[in-house]
């Protein structure tokens, strides 16, 4: 091959769903930075980024530089009408804490609130939903999930860091570049070129959490 010519794009890696794709990439990001949580955590943390996929769960700004403030979504959670409603938006507070802080660490950098702002903020948010939902055996296994999201709240931001950084050689960062591309602007070219490594982006479930 000419020395000035370019080298081929690496082919793009088929993968049967986003959410399979995210949980290989969590597995394996556990294990190297020797982090070890309940299935059901890592279960949580999978769904947290399969649903942040869709464009539309980042309506109420949920994810990225230019979400709404977290003072906002804690005065919203601080002001909710029933406790069933002030669950809720604790754990978008957690939700977007976590997202943002292990996808968008370098968007932060220049900010008036740095990482360690979301650190506290998402496992506080995490803390509080511990702590009021232990009513029933769902509510207790959901509580035992919260608990250690916000135990290891920091942990789990390098955990998707390291997500975030691995897939940056070969196929596999192709995937993410256009899956994080996709988050940002709705392209229809990476929506696409998603589709054909067997990712279909869904527009469906706005705003709907991890369970």
């Amino acid at each position: 091959m000419d020395p000035g010519t370019p080298a081929p794009a690496a082919a793009l890696e088929p993968v049967a769903s986003l959410e399979e794709f995210f949980r290989d990439s969590v597995d394996a990001a556990l294990a190297s930075n020797h982090v070890v949580v309940e299935r059901d955590t890592s279960h949580y943390v999978v769904r947290l980024l399969t649903v942040f996929a869709r464009a539309d769960a980042c309506a109420e700004g949920a994810a990225g530089p230019g979400h709404r403030p977290l003072a906002l979504l804690l005065a919203a959670a601080a002001d909710a009408p029933s406790g069933e409603e002030r669950l809720f938006r604790l754990q978008r507070l957690g939700d977007v804490s976590l997202f943002t802080a292990g996808f968008f660490a370098e968007a932060l950098q220049d900010r008036a609130v740095g990482l360690d702002y979301y650190v506290g903020m998402g496992g506080g948010a995490y803390r509080a939903l511990a702590a009021g939902s232990r009513a029933g055996t769902r509510a207790r296994a959901r509580a035992a999930i919260f608990a250690e999201l916000a135990a290891k709240f920091l942990e789990l931001v390098d955990v998707l860091h390291e997500v975030r950084a691995s897939a940056r050689g070969g196929a596999r960062a192709d995937v993410l570049r256009l899956y994080e591309q996709w988050l940002r602007t709705g392209s229809p070219r990476a929506a696409r070129l998603l589709r054909q490594a067997g990712i279909e982006p869904s527009r469906q479930g706005a705003g709907t959490t991890p369970h």
